[in-house]
């Protein structure tokens, strides 16, 4: 649809102009610094950043129907920058212009309300929201979007020239941060840091296959994250995980998206999101919040954020009800199905504790809550929800899982409708199925096998079939037919058909 195909009103809108004014906002000690170079902390303090729009006032002044209006318009325009996050270029991007936008297919990702019977075994109407139907097949893609599109416009302005983007991963982030390194090249290069044994084969084999230089460490996430701020205080790198506050800017579209698809009305919806490193969760308020500023939503959905037990520090920094007395610990991660949740030490807690904090008094009450739940819940809620036509991940069982303690716990009622955050594909993580199905769980993941939840193939071998075909060898005539009869009575028989 072109320009004059809209409504007049709207045309001066439709195809956003740079606008806004961008700084580095200080969550420690209020600093403020230019967007002109890549920042990740405060150089005065050390505190992490977010960015904050000095004319933000601008956008109050839309009246909500055209927001709305405009919002909606835009998805059928045909120009690629547009197509994804940046459909919400005001909220995400303003200052950049649309070709600098990196545009890959990442965005839009469906909401699919669970079947009858899911929902009446979790005892919620509850929607999946598909982020693994990102381009890299996880939500770490808005993100990097984000990330990416900004530093083509520095190099787009001569800021700088090339760039080496470096990120520690559970998997997710890597295999998005190699993807769009690998986009932008020659100019762009990546470098990749993971915990050695602790990726499963499809997240590995992403980066790889983007062309990433890929270092494998001892330890886990914490310490792959502890070298790549060290590279990126030390050496002229750009660092691509969530510390970065333009990763924050590009994952607030998942907030945005929900708002659309609801009609603007999130009164009565509830996000549950997997906390991980905690940039996800921070953007999820920070999207709403700025929603509800500019008038563009009325009210703040409830949030609820989930944590496995075997790396929980967040929900254990909200079990203490007096916020006086609060004090964050790091935790020693146990192992977890749910990898990405690895963490015990989440960069993005001081924005969680700001943006909570904001977002409760903007509600007029409590919205945002933390909840806990094993790794046989979270295993258990996967594989029960992909039983009932979803595809979901592990992180995605983890918050089935989170919802169903959530309305024991009372803190969501039966009025209320749940958007649930399925991070990546399910087949990224398909190696804990196997385990699953084969009960070869190592003991400290404390996940039993459910017998009703079990699932192998047969194989069908008559053993009146002396001949059978094999690669190479197929059989004919008379042996053929009788091999397509004797295999069609087993598998009946197995079917209970008559």
């Amino acid at each position: 649809m072109k320009r004059e195909d809209f409504p007049k009103d709207l045309q001066p809108l439709i195809i956003p102009e740079p606008s806004g004014r961008l700084v580095y906002r200080c969550l420690g000690c209020n600093l403020e610094a230019g967007i002109e170079e890549l920042l990740y902390t405060c150089p005065s303090c050390g505190q992490v950043l977010l960015l904050h729009d000095e004319q933000f006032d601008r956008l109050k002044k839309v009246p909500q129907k055209t927001w709305h209006r405009l919002f909606d318009y835009r998805k059928m325009l045909r120009i690629p920058a547009m197509k994804g996050i940046y459909r919400f270029h005001e909220f995400i991007g303003p200052v950049i212009p649309l070709d600098a936008v990196v545009y890959l297919g990442e965005g839009h990702t469906p909401i699919v309300e669970a079947n009858a019977a899911l929902q009446q075994q979790a005892g919620f109407r509850f929607f999946f929201k598909n982020d693994g139907q990102n381009p890299s097949a996880s939500f770490k893609d808005r993100g990097m979007a984000s990330a990416m599109s900004y530093i083509q416009y520095l190099i787009q302005t001569g800021k700088v020239s090339e760039v080496l983007a470096v990120c520690a991963s559970t998997g997710d982030t890597s295999a998005a941060a190699a993807l769009y390194a690998a986009y932008l090249r020659p100019r762009v290069k990546s470098a990749v840091l993971l915990p050695h044994g602790k990726v499963t084969p499809q997240q590995l084999s992403q980066p790889l296959g983007s062309g990433a230089a890929v270092f494998e460490i001892p330890g886990v996430f914490d310490d792959c994250m502890k070298v790549v701020e060290a590279l990126s205080e030390d050496y002229p790198v750009a660092l691509l995980n969530s510390k970065n506050a333009w990763r924050i800017l590009g994952q607030e579209s998942y907030s945005y998206e929900i708002a659309q698809d609801f009609s603007y009305d999130v009164k009565d919806i509830v996000v549950v999101v997997p906390i991980g490193n905690a940039g996800n969760i921070t953007a999820v308020m920070s999207g709403f919040i700025k929603f509800l500023q500019a008038g563009v939503i009325d009210h703040l959905p409830k949030i609820i954020g989930v944590q496995s037990h075997h790396a929980n520090p967040v929900f254990r920094y909200y079990q203490e009800p007096d916020s006086q007395k609060r004090r964050f610990a790091p935790v020693t991660v146990q192992p977890s199905a749910a990898q990405a949740a690895m963490i015990g030490n989440p960069v993005s807690m001081p924005r969680v504790i700001h943006l909570e904090q904001l977002y409760s008094r903007l509600a007029g009450e409590p919205r945002v809550f933390f909840v806990e739940v094993t790794e046989q819940e979270i295993m258990d809620w996967e594989l029960t929800a992909n039983r009932n036509g979803h595809i979901a991940c592990t992180h995605g069982g983890e918050c089935l899982a989170g919802l169903v303690q959530a309305a024991k716990r009372g803190l969501v009622s039966a009025r209320e409708t749940a958007v649930i955050d399925s991070t990546a594909h399910a087949l990224k993580f398909a190696g804990f199925q196997e385990m699953y199905f084969q009960g070869r769980f190592p003991e400290e993941y404390g996940i039993t096998p459910d017998p009703q939840l079990l699932n192998a193939p047969v194989l069908i071998h008559p053993a009146d079939l002396d001949k059978v075909p094999a690669p190479g060898l197929p059989l004919t005539g008379k042996d053929f037919d009788r091999f397509v009869a004797s295999v069609s009575r087993d598998i009946a028989q197995k079917l209970g058909l008559h």
